[in-house]
Protein backbone atom coordinates (compact mmCIF):
# COMPACT_ATOMS: atom_id res chain seq x y z
CA UNK A 1 0.00 0.00 0.00
CA UNK A 2 2.84 2.37 0.84
CA UNK A 3 4.58 2.19 -2.54
CA UNK A 4 1.28 2.16 -4.41
CA UNK A 5 0.07 5.25 -2.59
CA UNK A 6 3.39 6.98 -3.28
CA UNK A 7 3.00 6.33 -7.01
CA UNK A 8 -0.59 7.57 -6.86
CA UNK A 9 0.55 10.79 -5.16
CA UNK A 10 3.06 11.41 -7.95
CA UNK A 11 0.45 10.72 -10.63
CA UNK A 12 -1.99 13.13 -8.95
CA UNK A 13 0.62 15.88 -8.93
CA UNK A 14 1.51 15.19 -12.56
CA UNK A 15 -2.12 15.22 -13.73
CA UNK A 16 -2.74 18.43 -11.82
CA UNK A 17 0.39 20.06 -13.23
CA UNK A 18 -0.55 19.25 -16.83
CA UNK A 19 -3.99 20.80 -16.39
CA UNK A 20 -2.51 23.72 -14.47
CA UNK A 21 -0.37 24.63 -17.45
CA UNK A 22 -3.52 25.48 -19.40
CA UNK A 23 -3.25 29.26 -19.01
CA UNK A 24 -6.76 30.59 -19.57
CA UNK A 25 -5.66 34.21 -19.29
CA UNK A 26 -2.90 33.78 -21.85
CA UNK A 27 -5.14 31.96 -24.34
CA UNK A 28 -7.99 34.43 -23.97
CA UNK A 29 -5.61 37.36 -24.23
CA UNK A 30 -4.17 36.00 -27.46
CA UNK A 31 -7.69 35.74 -28.88
CA UNK A 32 -8.03 39.47 -28.17
CA UNK A 33 -4.58 40.30 -29.52
CA UNK A 34 -3.09 40.94 -26.08
CA UNK A 35 -0.21 39.24 -24.28
CA UNK A 36 -1.61 39.43 -20.76
CA UNK A 37 1.87 38.89 -19.31
CA UNK A 38 3.11 42.12 -20.89
CA UNK A 39 0.33 44.47 -19.79
CA UNK A 40 -0.95 45.64 -16.43
CA UNK A 41 0.70 43.75 -13.60
CA UNK A 42 2.00 41.10 -16.01
CA UNK A 43 0.24 38.38 -14.05
CA UNK A 44 -1.57 35.68 -16.04
CA UNK A 45 -4.61 35.55 -13.82
CA UNK A 46 -8.16 36.73 -13.26
CA UNK A 47 -7.41 40.09 -11.63
CA UNK A 48 -5.03 41.37 -14.30
CA UNK A 49 -7.38 40.14 -17.03
CA UNK A 50 -10.28 41.95 -15.37
CA UNK A 51 -8.29 45.17 -15.17
CA UNK A 52 -7.00 44.99 -18.74
CA UNK A 53 -9.85 43.38 -20.69
CA UNK A 54 -12.91 43.94 -18.52
CA UNK A 55 -15.33 41.95 -16.33
CA UNK A 56 -16.46 39.50 -19.03
CA UNK A 57 -12.87 38.49 -19.74
CA UNK A 58 -12.12 38.26 -16.02
CA UNK A 59 -15.13 36.02 -15.51
CA UNK A 60 -14.11 33.71 -18.35
CA UNK A 61 -10.57 33.40 -17.02
CA UNK A 62 -11.83 32.77 -13.49
CA UNK A 63 -14.15 30.04 -14.72
CA UNK A 64 -11.48 28.44 -16.90
CA UNK A 65 -8.90 28.36 -14.12
CA UNK A 66 -11.39 26.85 -11.67
CA UNK A 67 -12.57 24.24 -14.16
CA UNK A 68 -9.07 23.05 -15.07
CA UNK A 69 -8.37 22.21 -11.44
CA UNK A 70 -11.75 20.52 -11.06
CA UNK A 71 -11.19 18.52 -14.25
CA UNK A 72 -7.82 17.30 -12.99
CA UNK A 73 -9.36 16.28 -9.65
CA UNK A 74 -12.16 14.44 -11.45
CA UNK A 75 -9.64 12.46 -13.47
CA UNK A 76 -7.65 11.39 -10.40
CA UNK A 77 -10.93 10.55 -8.69
CA UNK A 78 -11.74 8.21 -11.57
CA UNK A 79 -8.23 6.75 -11.44
CA UNK A 80 -7.95 6.23 -7.69
CA UNK A 81 -10.80 7.69 -5.65
CA UNK A 82 -13.57 5.28 -6.59
CA UNK A 83 -11.48 2.24 -5.69
CA UNK A 84 -9.97 3.80 -2.56
CA UNK A 85 -12.62 6.24 -1.21
CA UNK A 86 -11.00 6.68 2.21
CA UNK A 87 -8.15 8.59 0.55
CA UNK A 88 -10.22 10.88 -1.69
CA UNK A 89 -9.23 14.05 0.20
CA UNK A 90 -5.55 13.10 -0.16
CA UNK A 91 -5.85 12.54 -3.92
CA UNK A 92 -7.79 15.78 -4.30
CA UNK A 93 -5.23 17.81 -2.41
CA UNK A 94 -2.21 16.42 -4.26
CA UNK A 95 -3.98 17.02 -7.58
CA UNK A 96 -4.88 20.58 -6.61
CA UNK A 97 -1.28 21.21 -5.51
CA UNK A 98 -0.07 20.02 -8.91
CA UNK A 99 -2.60 22.28 -10.66
CA UNK A 100 -1.48 25.32 -8.65
CA UNK A 101 2.17 24.59 -9.42
CA UNK A 102 1.36 24.16 -13.12
CA UNK A 103 -0.58 27.42 -13.09
CA UNK A 104 2.05 29.39 -11.18
CA UNK A 105 5.12 27.90 -12.86
CA UNK A 106 4.13 26.52 -16.30
CA UNK A 107 7.11 24.96 -18.03
CA UNK A 108 5.59 25.74 -21.44
CA UNK A 109 5.57 29.48 -20.63
CA UNK A 110 9.04 29.71 -19.07
CA UNK A 111 7.58 29.30 -15.56
CA UNK A 112 5.74 32.62 -15.72
CA UNK A 113 2.11 32.09 -14.82
CA UNK A 114 -0.41 33.30 -12.27
CA UNK A 115 -0.81 33.10 -8.52
CA UNK A 116 -3.06 30.06 -8.20
CA UNK A 117 -6.04 31.57 -6.39
CA UNK A 118 -8.71 30.72 -9.00
CA UNK A 119 -7.17 27.25 -9.32
CA UNK A 120 -7.56 26.77 -5.58
CA UNK A 121 -11.14 28.03 -5.82
CA UNK A 122 -11.81 25.05 -8.10
CA UNK A 123 -10.44 22.77 -5.38
CA UNK A 124 -12.68 24.48 -2.82
CA UNK A 125 -15.75 23.96 -5.01
CA UNK A 126 -14.87 20.30 -5.39
CA UNK A 127 -14.55 20.03 -1.59
CA UNK A 128 -18.05 21.47 -1.40
CA UNK A 129 -19.37 18.95 -3.91
CA UNK A 130 -17.58 15.97 -2.37
CA UNK A 131 -17.97 16.74 1.34
CA UNK A 132 -20.03 19.78 2.38
CA UNK A 133 -21.37 22.98 0.84
CA UNK A 134 -19.86 24.84 3.80
CA UNK A 135 -16.52 24.91 1.96
CA UNK A 136 -18.14 26.85 -0.88
CA UNK A 137 -19.81 29.21 1.59
CA UNK A 138 -16.46 29.72 3.34
CA UNK A 139 -14.80 30.55 0.02
CA UNK A 140 -17.45 33.07 -0.97
CA UNK A 141 -17.56 34.80 2.43
CA UNK A 142 -13.79 34.82 3.05
CA UNK A 143 -13.12 36.39 -0.36
CA UNK A 144 -16.04 38.67 -1.06
CA UNK A 145 -16.56 40.07 2.43
CA UNK A 146 -13.10 41.71 2.50
CA UNK A 147 -13.47 42.53 -1.20
CA UNK A 148 -16.61 44.56 -0.52
CA UNK A 149 -14.84 46.28 2.37
CA UNK A 150 -11.46 47.02 0.78
CA UNK A 151 -11.58 46.18 -2.97
CA UNK A 152 -8.03 44.87 -2.69
CA UNK A 153 -7.77 41.44 -4.29
CA UNK A 154 -4.48 40.48 -2.64
CA UNK A 155 -6.04 40.91 0.81
CA UNK A 156 -9.07 38.84 -0.22
CA UNK A 157 -6.90 36.10 -1.72
CA UNK A 158 -4.70 35.70 1.35
CA UNK A 159 -7.68 35.87 3.69
CA UNK A 160 -9.41 33.16 1.63
CA UNK A 161 -6.35 30.88 1.58
CA UNK A 162 -5.90 31.20 5.34
CA UNK A 163 -9.59 30.45 5.92
CA UNK A 164 -9.36 27.38 3.67
CA UNK A 165 -6.43 25.99 5.65
CA UNK A 166 -8.11 26.61 9.00
CA UNK A 167 -11.45 25.12 7.92
CA UNK A 168 -9.80 22.05 6.42
CA UNK A 169 -7.93 21.33 9.66
CA UNK A 170 -11.08 21.81 11.75
CA UNK A 171 -13.19 19.68 9.43
CA UNK A 172 -10.54 16.97 9.29
CA UNK A 173 -10.00 16.83 13.04
CA UNK A 174 -13.74 16.40 13.47
CA UNK A 175 -13.39 13.21 11.43
CA UNK A 176 -15.60 14.47 8.61
CA UNK A 177 -13.28 13.52 5.73
CA UNK A 178 -14.09 9.86 6.29
CA UNK A 179 -11.87 7.02 7.43
CA UNK A 180 -8.57 8.42 6.16
CA UNK A 181 -5.71 7.61 8.59
CA UNK A 182 -4.47 10.49 10.75
CA UNK A 183 -1.01 10.40 9.16
CA UNK A 184 -2.40 11.01 5.68
CA UNK A 185 -4.78 13.62 7.07
CA UNK A 186 -1.85 15.55 8.53
CA UNK A 187 -0.23 15.25 5.10
CA UNK A 188 -3.25 17.05 3.65
CA UNK A 189 -2.79 19.85 6.20
CA UNK A 190 0.91 20.13 5.38
CA UNK A 191 0.22 20.39 1.65
CA UNK A 192 -2.36 23.12 2.21
CA UNK A 193 0.02 24.93 4.57
CA UNK A 194 2.69 24.85 1.85
CA UNK A 195 0.20 26.15 -0.73
CA UNK A 196 -0.81 28.91 1.68
CA UNK A 197 2.84 29.87 2.12
CA UNK A 198 3.23 29.83 -1.67
CA UNK A 199 0.22 32.14 -2.02
CA UNK A 200 1.80 34.60 0.40
CA UNK A 201 5.11 34.30 -1.47
CA UNK A 202 3.44 34.92 -4.83
CA UNK A 203 1.81 38.02 -3.35
CA UNK A 204 5.00 39.35 -1.76
CA UNK A 205 5.04 42.35 -4.08
CA UNK A 206 1.43 43.10 -3.23
CA UNK A 207 2.18 42.82 0.49
CA UNK A 208 5.00 45.37 0.17
CA UNK A 209 2.62 47.74 -1.63
CA UNK A 210 0.00 47.20 1.06
CA UNK A 211 2.38 48.28 3.80
CA UNK A 212 3.43 51.24 1.65
CA UNK A 213 -0.20 52.18 1.00
CA UNK A 214 0.29 51.73 -2.74
CA UNK A 215 -1.75 48.59 -3.49
CA UNK A 216 -4.32 49.20 -6.19
CA UNK A 217 -8.03 48.70 -5.65
CA UNK A 218 -9.99 46.54 -8.06
CA UNK A 219 -13.62 46.92 -9.10
CA UNK A 220 -15.78 44.48 -11.03
CA UNK A 221 -18.07 46.91 -12.81
CA UNK A 222 -16.06 50.12 -12.63
CA UNK A 223 -13.07 51.10 -14.72
CA UNK A 224 -9.83 49.91 -13.14
CA UNK A 225 -6.50 51.67 -13.16
CA UNK A 226 -3.88 49.87 -15.30
CA UNK A 227 -0.16 50.41 -14.80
Amino acid sequence: MGLSLLVERVICIAVGYVFGMIQTAVFYGRMKGVDIRKVGSGNAGTTNTLRVLGPKAGGIVLLGDMLKCMAAIFITYLLFGRSNPDYIILYMTYTAAGAVLGHDFPVNLHFKGGKGIACTAGYTIYLGIQFTWLFILMGVVSFFLPFNLFHIVSVCSLFYYSALLIMTVIYGQMGLFGAIPQGELIEVYVILAILTFLAFYQHRGNIKKLFAGQERKTYIFKKNKID
